[in-house]
Formats: structure tokens, C-alpha cells, sequence
């Protein structure tokens, strides 16, 4: 493409066009997926799908916006929107987000459900992924605490200069 069709392109899409090539080499690697998880057992892959989003409206969403709800109340310090408070919530948030979606992942290892088929698929212990889970999970939230602890602290040495 010359530098004139690269402008008109961009001009015309909003982005570059390897934007528009990496979008439909996705689109195409996601296809391609479907297809196979489709190829076998179809109708369960539909109730999955169906049922997973289905619980995630009905439980899910009022679980974790009441526990938003309940931790905005419980850090409510000084002003209502103060920027330390929404620091301070979201260096709660994220840790508890990323520890939350391993457990849904590893939830059959780390509540020892699969254990017996989980050692023999692979002929390791299944006994390990409570204290790696709780080990990760502490590390998540000491790091965020570490992380706010600096900006904090960068933010008020910031104000008395």
C-alpha cells in the first residue's frame, strides 16, 4: 500500500490496516475453534453456554455488584468520590477479580473434586492447587497493597513540595 491508500484507509476505518488484518485473523482462529468444540457434542456446548450466562445474570451480577456496593461503603473515608477511595477499591478490586476467575477455572482441582481422574490424565498430585490457589491469591493482594502503599505515599510527598 502507498502512503496515500494508507490514509485514505486509516481515514476511512479509524486505525492502521494491520488493526483490520489482526481483527480478521482473530475472527477467523475464533471460527475455526467454534467449529471444532461444535463438531462434537453440540447440543451441550448450547446448555453450557446457556446456563453459564443465565447464572451469571441472575447470581452472579447481584453477588459482586452488592460486594462493589459493600466495599465502596466500607472504604468510605472523607469525601464520597475522593480519589484515595476509588484508589483504594480498585487495589481491592483487581486482585479479588484475578483470584476469583482462577478459582472458577480451577475450581474442580482446588475444591479436590477431580482428583482421582486429574492424577490419572496426568499422574500428578491433585492436592496442591488449594495451598497454590491461597499462596497466589495472598501474593495478588500483597503486591496491590504494596502498589497502593507506593502511590500513596509518591501522592503525598507530591503535595508537601
Amino acid at each position: 500500500m502507498n502512503h496515500r491508500m494508507k490514509g485514505a484507509f486509516r481515514t476511512l476505518y479509524g486505525e492502521p490496516w494491520w488493526h483490520l488484518a489482526a481483527l480478521l485473523a482473530s475472527f477467523a482462529l475464533c471460527g475455526y475453534a467454534l467449529a471444532r468444540l461444535l463438531a462434537g457434542d453440540w447440543w451441550g456446548v448450547v446448555q453450557w453456554a446457556v446456563g453459564a450466562a443465565l447464572v451469571h445474570d441472575l447470581v452472579a451480577v447481584p453477588l459482586y455488584g452488592s460486594a462493589d456496593w459493600l466495599l465502596h461503603r466500607a472504604v468510605r473515608a472523607g469525601r464520597p468520590r475522593s480519589p484515595h477511595r476509588i484508589a483504594v477499591v480498585n487495589h481491592l478490586r483487581v486482585p479479588a477479580f484475578v483470584s476469583l476467575v482462577l478459582l472458577l477455572v480451577y475450581w474442580p482441582l482446588v475444591s479436590r473434586d477431580s482428583g482421582a481422574q486429574y492424577r490419572a490424565a496426568t499422574l500428578l498430585d491433585p492436592g496442591v492447587f488449594r495451598a497454590r490457589w491461597l499462596v497466589i491469591t495472598g501474593v495478588l493482594f500483597g503486591l496491590s497493597g504494596l502498589h497502593l502503599a507506593f502511590r500513596l505515599w509518591r501522592d503525598g510527598s507530591g503535595r508537601e513540595r
